[in-house]
């Protein structure tokens, strides 16, 4: 008998459901229906540690590959917590868990999430369980992978928001700033800018400077362009933030008079050009919804990959995409590592080449 047992941690987004389907269908597919037990974990890691989960039916699976959010629900874990022993309840998380495991029977974990579900599910490699783990991210910033999950459906989203905004944008003729996810990495701003025809592209990777972006729109008002559309990662930072120790720009970001960057980059663009300037903020749009086509159809071969791992008793991995194949890539090496966009790579030089302006 195989005991497998599933959750999904971190931010929820496209896909999960569609990966989820993917893994179990393929389990009962290879064994016998008396030979294999799935059993779903509530909410994350926090149901691995509390010992919230159960047994799944074949049935559970039916009907989930264009449904967005989880079946299994989510929550964040922050892997820094992970050894921190809570003095509320006393609950040593790592010893839990891993009881938790032994309780279910499990031969193996699979583990569907980004960067710091990643981390963990290496601390639990590491401990001795058997795990083998999915990369699911908006961002699409999961080191050794060439896409992650979700990415395009979120910008899919994203994109269509800066496209809705065009119309409004050209009929008052005012400068848009349409603020797209991404703290860290600014792929999915990249990619919708791009895709949305944006004027301006800001992202984390490329400081920007104020004036740059402001020169830019000035330029096309000369030339007869009376809007202008920003697309900008809500991670973006301006050269004077990021010659700050980290420290420092801890402070200023806390100190900053506007909810986000995008509120105060539209606020010293309407004063420097006395253009009206609006900010919009999908937010969780981003993440909500139907998986688009080709995520529904990513998430399944990663979840039919998976389980191929769990079958071969290849433990230890997560399943990444690397040109057309999908292939094992051991836990140990893209745990705690960042992918963000190289400031050279051809999607940046190809906007430049546009007329793009990147902000510096």
């Amino acid at each position: 008998m195989k005991r497998v047992g599933i959750l999904t941690s971190g931010g929820d987004c496209q896909g999960l459901n569609a990966a989820i389907r993917g893994v179990a269908k393929a389990l009962y597919n290879h064994y016998k229906k008396n030979e294999i037990k799935i059993f779903g974990i509530i909410d994350g890691y926090r149901g691995l540690i509390y010992g919230e989960y159960k047994e799944m039916q074949e049935s559970d699976f039916s009907g989930i590959l264009t449904q967005g959010g989880t079946i299994l629900g989510t929550s964040r874990q922050p892997f820094k917590l992970m050894r921190v022993i809570d003095d509320e309840n006393s609950i040593d998380k790592v010893k839990a868990m891993k009881e938790h495991y032994q309780e279910m029977k499990l031969d193996c974990l699979v583990v569907l999430g980004g960067n710091g579900t990643q981390k963990t599910a290496n601390l639990l490699s590491q401990e001795g369980l058997n795990v083998v783990s999915l990369p699911k991210t908006i961002d699409n910033d999961l080191w050794g992978t060439d896409v992650t999950f979700g990415f395009q459906s979120a910008v899919d989203i994203a994109t269509n928001v800066i496209d809705c905004i065009h119309t409004t944008a050209t009929s008052h003729g005012r400068v848009f700033i349409i603020e797209c996810m991404g703290h860290k990495a600014g792929w999915l701003t990249l990619y919708a800018g791009i895709a949305g025809g944006a004027d301006v592209i800001l992202i984390p990777e490329i400081p920007y400077d104020i004036n740059t972006v402001i020169k830019t729109i000035k330029n096309r008002t000369k030339k007869g362009k009376n809007f202008s559309i920003l697309a900008v990662a809500e991670g973006a930072i301006s050269k004077e933030h990021a010659a700050l120790s980290k420290k420092e720009k801890k402070a200023a970001i806390a100190e900053m008079a506007y909810p986000s960057v995008s509120y105060k980059i539209a606020h010293e663009i309407e004063e420097a050009t006395g253009q009206e300037t609006r900010v919009t903020v999908p937010g969780h749009f981003q993440r909500g919804g139907s998986p688009c086509p080709y995520d529904r159809t990513l998430s399944t071969r990663l979840g039919t990959a998976a389980a191929k791992l769990i079958i071969e008793g290849n433990y230890g991995n997560m399943v990444a995409v690397r040109g057309e194949d999908i292939i094992p890539v051991p836990l140990s090496e893209i745990a705690g590592k960042l992918k963000v966009v190289p400031v050279d790579s051809p999607v940046v030089r190809s906007a430049r080449e546009l007329g793009i302006c990147m902000g510096d």
